[in-house]
């Protein structure tokens, strides 16, 4: 399905947060990973989320679900044998699961969508569990591979950081559970460090007790742990949000976000910050965001690793601000579903906005007057990419046709629906 997005003068309304895809997966697997019961309240509904309890499912776990919670029965360090699975195209579920896999004798991961997940790199955490004496047959480091592990070992382990801090965190799952401590060491830079943060946020709620280093480059995990099972409730997601925030900040608005947490250790809270840089008029108390947009932003530099998946959002809104905007050290967008450099900007260009790239930056030469609009553009099967290309299309002369803007049901199904109710002209068609 294509989205059509007509120019829209105004949005106004209140929506609440659609609940946070990240901590909604990790709270699927350490429920998993747990001998007992365990209830998530406020899960998000997502395909990432759906891919995670696919896989859980098929290694045992007993998922039950409403509208309102999802309640797992886990199967602690013993998952069932399975002999495939099908993560869909969730990158951050494949690496987690990865881990997993390396408690059974064989598991074989399918390629699913080989146009995007299936061209992402895992080098660097096959690398690491080959270490620890896992067999791994892959594609130069891509889909299909498969697994033969059984009795991974701990002890000093070694992961790069450089492409993604997935692959810490899916060996931060693993290692608890090991019959060896384990020294984990993060070679080179460590990209996204506050997600990691959110992964050590949910290990402790868990009951796994993990020693991190203030740079977050070294942990001592003892082993022998087991994961207690527990209630956990999902806070509002800031990188979907991200999208709405700007789309708000792009128009005239009055627009209302709740359950977005001040104190949240989602790294994409920063976009809240970025947007009053970019004077932006809102406010933030009591987890509501409040934007009062005239459609008036100034330029900024920004460092994008604060908050990776709120970056393409941000660089919508600055198509549209006075003067030129950097986004810096963001690398490690081009290892997403797309090139979420390369691919997006090519797209922003052909709507009429005035981009450019380096290895590691996004500069944007902002048009306050708009951009002309009136094309077809491919999203590349990337979420992101649809959120941020919408706000484009809603201060267009002419209207944008996104294709297969279905994707975007991966993070925030609810996307154009809630873009709806603020009053953004959205329309599918087939």
């Amino acid at each position: 399905m294509d989205m059509i997005v007509t120019p829209t003068g105004r949005l106004e309304g209140e929506i609440q947060a659609l609940s946070s895809k990240n901590y909604t997966t990790r709270y699927l697997l350490v429920a998993a990973l747990a001998e007992g019961t365990s209830t998530i309240l406020h899960p998000a509904h997502s395909e990432d989320g759906e891919a995670m309890r696919r896989c859980i499912r098929d290694l045992g776990a007993i998922v039950e679900e409403d509208d309102e919670k999802i309640v797992i029965t886990g199967f602690g360090r013993n998952p069932h044998p399975a002999k495939e699975l099908n993560v869909g195209n969730a990158g951050a579920v494949l690496r987690f699961i990865m881990s997993i896999a390396a408690l059974l004798p064989e598991v074989h991961f399918v390629n699913a969508y080989p146009q995007s997940l299936g061209k992402r790199p895992h080098d660097d955490l096959i690398t690491a569990l080959e270490s620890m004496g896992v067999q791994i047959e892959h594609q130069q480091g891509r889909l299909p591979m498969t697994i033969r592990g059984g009795n991974p070992r701990g002890g000093k382990i070694q992961v790069s950081g450089n492409v993604s801090s997935q692959f810490l965190s899916s060996l931060l799952f693993l290692t608890p559970l090991l019959d060896e401590d384990s020294e984990i060491e993060v070679l080179h830079d460590l990209k996204s460090k506050v997600v990691v943060g959110q992964t050590l946020e949910v290990l402790a709620q868990a009951g796994i007790v993990i020693e991190a280093s203030d740079d977050l480059m070294h942990y001592r995990i003892p082993g022998k742990q087991r994961y207690k099972a527990q209630t956990y409730s999902v806070q509002g997601d800031y990188p979907g949000s991200a999208a709405i925030l700007a789309a708000a900040s792009v128009t005239q608005s009055d627009v209302i976000v709740h359950r977005l947490l001040e104190t949240s250790k989602q790294g994409e809270r920063a976009v809240v910050d970025v947007l009053k840089a970019m004077e932006v008029p809102l406010t933030h108390e009591n987890g509501i965001v409040h934007v009062k947009g005239n459609g008036k932003l100034v330029a900024g530099e920004f460092d994008g690793d604060e908050f990776t998946d709120g970056v393409l959002a941000m660089v919508a809104a600055s198509v549209f601000a006075e003067g030129t905007s950097r986004f810096y050290n963001v690398e490690n967008l081009r290892y997403k579903e797309c090139d979420r450099i390369t691919d997006y900007l090519a797209e922003l260009r052909k709507a009429g906005a005035r981009v450019e790239e380096k290895q590691d930056e996004i500069i944007v030469h902002g048009r306050p007057e708009g951009v002309e609009g009136g094309v077809e553009i491919d999203a590349h099967f990337d979420h992101r990419v649809i959120m941020a290309l919408t706000i484009v299309g809603l201060r267009s002369k002419q209207p944008i046709r996104i294709k297969d803007a279905h994707h975007v049901a991966k993070s925030y199904p609810h996307y154009f629906d809630h873009l709806k109710a603020l009053g953004a002209q959205v329309e599918w068609v087939s």
